[in-house]
């Protein structure tokens, strides 16, 4: 046994095999980062709950991806999810996947899904409880993640059959997290089960307001940032001018984004703002996931500026009088950016897709419409997007609302701010932008969850 597990590892790229290595474990900082970053949006006394969230999405994801995820995602099997013949990881060992040994293969590919996890679990935060939230992560991950991974990268009919062009991931991660999140946030302000029939379990709503802690939007900006350069990198599996051209692109992107989102704010408040530049990179960085290793630097350019603009505009429905009737909550902007950016980044990368660029790492694909003329592409990325966000938004809605039938797993938090007589009304600091323009009332009120139970 051991012989052959030795002879397997021979075969492997030991150049390629230290890149993934090293790429694995700067991806690995993205997942409680992730948690950072709702921290910084949240009220500053919820803070600690809405990052402790994505350190439980990467603990639960590791084990559920060790006893079925990874089988189902990338085992052998129909359209939709894998066999178990790698039921407990049986057998992944050295076997090379490409040029590196699948049990690396494995482990990057677990940073994709408790990253996806992390950023769709931020549609509890302020409002959900922790303890129902760890079932959740692994059904989600069992249901929702691991079938779409397999549809689009696994040998699924979205990659397999239908050719689907998406590089490292505007379905699986971004449209999948935000669609996610989009559902959690709305189950939580109209529960249906337990949580709806609990005297202590309200749905109060609360009120827009300003980043609790720009430090940990700073922190998170940097953090994720860098790692997405290693997440784009390496997706290519190996060390090779695609890789090259993935990372670079990448940046340029996030630049771009950064730039055009920060700089609309300043023109229209006189004033720079961390949050506008924060956002601005983060929809950078989604626009040119799907697009990463088929796309030149000129493309990635524009496709950071015009998802500044998308996800900007986006950001403006959860101020606008229907989503207040509607009391909406989108506290970590889940929706402008992964979920509306996601769909534009997958459809885009249909668009300016180029076989040129593809061949840099040995790939052979028809190209996008604009430079290949293949119109088909099109059509093939916008049902990847229908199936995708179908998929993540009925199935973790589903999902939700089954925990909350559960006793003792009500997924709403207590409302101690009305049970408990707490007065948390306070004056926060003023910070310009058009993310939360001054006709938004932002002063708490005394209704609102502490999801710290």
């Amino acid at each position: 046994m051991a012989s052959s597990v030795l002879q397997a590892w021979e075969a492997c790229d030991k150049i390629d095999t230290l890149f993934i290595l090293v790429c694995t474990v700067f991806c690995w900082t993205i997942v409680p980062t992730v948690g950072i970053a709702y921290g910084g949006y949240t009220w500053k006394r919820n803070g600690l709950s809405a990052a402790m969230a994505a350190v439980l999405a990467i603990a639960t994801c590791s084990v559920q991806w060790f006893v079925i995820g990874y089988t189902i995602a990338y085992g052998e099997g129909g359209w939709f999810f894998g066999d178990f013949k790698y039921l407990f990881h049986r057998g992944v060992l050295a076997e090379p996947v490409g040029t590196i040994p699948a049990i690396l293969f494995s482990e990057f590919q677990l940073v994709f899904e408790a990253t996806v996890c992390a950023i769709a679990i931020g549609g509890i935060c302020e409002r959900g409880r922790l303890w129902p939230a760890v079932f959740f992560i692994a059904l989600w991950s069992t249901f929702i993640y691991c079938p779409l991974a397999h549809m689009v990268w696994g040998g699924g009919f979205l990659g397999e059959d239908l050719g689907v062009l998406d590089f490292a991931g505007g379905t699986p991660v971004h449209v999948c997290s935000g669609a996610s999140a989009t559902a959690l946030s709305i189950y939580l302000s109209y529960p249906i089960f337990r949580s709806r029939k609990s005297a202590v379990r309200t749905p109060t709503h609360i009120r827009l307001h300003r980043p609790g802690n720009s430090f940990f939007q700073l922190l998170a900006m940097i953090i994720i940032w860098g790692s997405w350069l290693a997440f784009d990198a390496g997706t290519v599996l190996a060390l090779n001018f695609q890789a090259v051209m993935a990372l670079c692109v990448t940046n340029l992107c996030a630049s771009s984004g950064a730039l055009t989102w920060a700089l609309w704010t300043y023109f229209e408040t006189g004033k720079w703002s961390l949050d506008s530049t924060f956002m601005g990179a983060i929809s950078g960085l989604v626009m040119i996931t799907p697009a990463a290793g088929f796309i030149d630097m000129p493309t990635a350019f524009f496709f950071g500026i015009s998802g500044a603009l998308l996800c900007r505009q986006a950001l403006r429905i959860k101020f606008t009088k229907l989503a207040q009737h509607w009391r909406w909550v989108d506290n970590g902007d889940t929706f402008a950016t992964h979920c509306i950016g996601g769909m534009a980044a997958t459809i885009c990368t249909g668009l300016f897709a180029q076989k040129e660029v593809a061949a840099y790492g040995g790939l052979d694909i028809a190209g996008g419409v604009f430079f290949d003329g293949n119109i088909r592409q099109l059509w093939v990325q916008i049902v990847e997007v229908i199936v995708g966000f179908s998929w993540a938004f009925g199935g973790s809605y589903i999902i939700i609302a089954l925990i909350d039938c559960v006793p003792g797993l009500e997924v709403l938090a207590i409302d101690k701010h009305i049970h408990e007589g707490l007065d948390l009304n306070e004056t926060e600091e003023s910070l310009a932008g058009l993310e939360y323009p001054d006709e938004v009332d932002y002063t708490p009120t005394a209704k609102g969850n502490i999801a710290l139970d």
